[in-house]
């Protein structure tokens, strides 16, 4: 089964400002961007337009006279409750803004603003909804005998997870999740949110592994205001963003014993302080965990709190390696050659290539067996998928990028752009779809990879 994206033509956009020039220059500048704009310069004229047909992205001023932004949000919400909303506001009227927050908006712009900053911010909303879109359509559609969410498998040890997952569901007992890296454990953690009652609210991941300690307890707990340099205004952090949803703390083997001792107060209190803030801040959140360590062991030798440890660990989830049940590689391979292999093309994959998958170890599991099943697709000329298309790791020298960069049917350039976008696929799964903690990684603007990312269909928020 293959999803249908919403295209930039389809993403229509309310921009509601009593400014004509602010109306006229920000209107240009997302219609040149490819979207469908409306304008309105009242409340009650951005209602009519809004009861006349759905836009997937509301852009209003706080202040517009009889019925503000957040009023008129509010209007527009309850008969399109999918409207996402951008409220612009002036440096005096921060607090409104905040509480548009609070009402349901997805953010909020200060003005002057750069209009860079106007264009990363439509595209985060719009990805956001795209992925909310998503998820309402798997949770609808995938319930089938072999289906949880987006995990497939069919064998003894997933149905037993399976069984598990769909009795803690509708709870908030704490879950860890166990397992070698690649076996699926965020995908586990989203069916549980996605199957439950908090579905409606945010799910959040974070991974506790590839971030300093004082930018996770950042990320984690927000910060006030002047708390460190480059704090220059309130910032919520994961726990107050995800409030009545959940938030996975993978690789939570990782945390240092400060951020152990923070979380443990979540966990036990339900509260927090914000880095350097003296408020006490009530939560309302789901936490599951995940790792790959023997947290066992990490107790023992005094690297994890003994306490802590016992409140993540109340139901615990441990996901099969992929070569312990070989028996699910076909139905995998099944879906992810309809995942990849596009509207227009049928393709399936020979009994020789087939048994070569089978055969294999797969030490990176379900997530190097999908890698795997792609670069087939790109490299298969033909309808059927021969062995020799199939690109696996038996060695140092061997590697699916040396497969592409060699083979004979792609130029230069497609060898390139290939590399490029499993370059690209590879950085937002390890920075959670972050594109502006990847863009001072490399070195590039934000909107070079935007850019990118349009060019091959990529869209980050499904990495988040």
């Amino acid at each position: 089964m293959r999803l249908r994206h919403m295209s930039m033509e389809e993403q229509r956009i309310l921009l509601v400002d009593d400014e004509e020039n602010m109306r006229k220059s920000l209107g240009a500048l997302l219609r040149r961007e490819g979207y469908r704009v409306e304008t309105a310069s009242t409340g009650g004229e951005a209602t009519r337009l809004a009861a006349k047909r759905s836009f997937a992205l509301l852009v209003i001023d706080l202040k517009l006279g009889e019925m503000d932004g957040i009023e008129t949000y509010l209007r527009i919400k309850k008969g399109s409750p999918r409207t996402l909303a951008i409220i612009i506001t002036g440096h005096a009227s921060m607090e409104s803004a905040i509480e548009a927050i609070r009402a349901g908006a997805y953010d909020y712009l200060v003005k002057p603003f750069r209009f860079e900053e106007m264009l990363l911010t439509v595209k985060r909303a719009l990805d956001y909804q795209q992925v909310r879109e998503e998820n309402v359509y798997l949770h609808r559609e995938l319930k089938g005998k072999f289906w949880l969410g987006n995990v497939i498998g069919k064998s003894i040890q997933m149905e037993k997870v399976f069984q598990v997952v769909k009795k803690v569901a509708d709870s908030d007992v704490t879950v860890l999740l166990r397992g070698e890296s690649g076996t699926g454990k965020e995908l586990i953690a989203r069916a549980i949110h996605y199957s439950g009652p908090r579905r409606e609210k945010r799910f959040i991941a974070i991974s506790c592994g590839v971030i300093s300690e004082t930018l996770l307890e950042s990320e984690l707990f927000g910060y006030e205001k002047g708390a460190f340099t480059g704090a220059v205004t309130r910032k919520k952090g994961f726990f107050e963003v995800a409030d009545g949803g959940t938030v996975l703390l993978d690789e939570i083997g990782d945390l240092s014993p400060a951020t152990q001792m923070k979380l443990l107060r979540v966990l036990q209190e339900r509260e927090f302080q914000r880095v350097g803030g003296t408020e006490t801040i009530a939560v309302d959140v789901r936490i599951i965990s995940a790792t790959n360590k023997d947290l066992e062991k990490e107790v023992r030798e005094q690297r994890f709190r003994e306490d802590l440890y016992y409140r993540i660990n109340v139901i615990p989830i441990t996901l099969p390696p992929l070569r312990e049940r070989k028996g699910d590689i076909p139905l995998l391979i099944e879906n992810f050659l309809a995942k990849y292999r596009g509207k227009e093309r049928e393709i399936k994959i020979s009994a020789e290539a087939k048994e070569l998958l089978m055969n294999y170890h797969w030490p990176g599991n379900v997530r190097e067996l999908e890698n795997v099943i792609e670069g087939a697709i790109a490299l298969s000329s033909g309808s059927i998928i021969s062995a020799k298309d199939i690109a696996l790791n038996m060695g140092p020298a061997t590697t699916r990028e040396t497969a592409i960069a060699v083979n004979e049917r792609l130029t230069l350039k497609e060898a390139k752009e290939k590399l490029e976008e499993k370059f690209i696929k590879k950085a937002l799964e390890k920075a959670r779809g972050n594109v502006a903690q990847i863009g001072r990684e490399l070195g590039l603007s934000r909107r070079h990879l935007y850019e990118r990312m349009d060019h091959y269909g990529i869209n980050p928020g499904a990495y988040k």
